[in-house]
């Protein structure tokens, strides 16, 4: 149990209990694997939100859009998030990407 990871914060109290020690440390891994998806998530959504804004070509935003859907998705698969956030993230972001493309194109 001395061997803690170098993230890891260590100066939380463990308790005196080894199941117990393992379960926190468990849970502060989890933590810090679950933030770092969340991050990347939220970095190809501001991508695409991106992508969007500044009008790029139409298959930059598309691939862009894809790419922060494919993110979504496996965030909320592995249940970091939502499925139901997921989903309506996704959604806003199709619908801000449509609306741009329709304006472009009139």
């Amino acid at each position: 149990m001395e061997k803690i990871h170098h993230k890891i914060s260590r100066s939380v109290l463990l308790p005196n209990i080894k199941s117990v020690k393992k379960d926190v440390i468990k849970s502060q891994k989890n933590h810090l694997r679950n933030a770092a998806a969340k991050s990347t998530a939220k970095t190809f959504v501001k991508k695409a939100r991106l992508a969007i804004d500044t009008h790029a070509d139409i298959a930059a935003v598309t691939e862009a859009v894809r790419l922060a859907c494919k993110s979504l998705d496996k965030t909320a698969e592995r249940a970091i998030i939502h499925k139901n956030q997921a989903s309506r993230r996704k959604s806003r972001l199709m619908k801000k990407m449509n609306k741009s493309l329709q304006a472009a194109a009139s």
